[in-house]
């Protein structure tokens, strides 16, 4: 059986899928912060959402990377958890 990590490095050969995953990092460093700074408050997903003027979906959306949110929405809800949004250049 392959495991999924021996799956990935198959996977990465494939230019054009390497493409679009790293083209995907982005969004889940996105994810990745907010889950954390979230956890790191000991707040629920509702909580942030209240607290941010959003949705509960639009928290799990913006957690689970299938959103295109502003950055005004990124913002608000970064403000909520005590992180700053900040754009660098790659």
């Amino acid at each position: 059986m392959t495991t999924w990590k021996e799956h990935k490095q198959e996977l990465m050969r494939n230019p054009k899928f390497k493409a679009a995953y790293d083209a995907l990092e982005p969004e889940y460093q996105l994810a990745s912060a907010l889950i954390k700074a979230r956890i790191a408050k000991k707040m629920t997903q509702a909580e942030v959402a209240e607290k941010s003027g959003v949705s509960r979906t639009v928290i799990a959306r913006l957690e689970s990377g299938t959103s295109n949110p502003t950055l005004a929405t990124v913002s608000r809800v970064a403000n909520v958890l005590g992180q700053d949004v900040k754009l660098a250049r790659q």
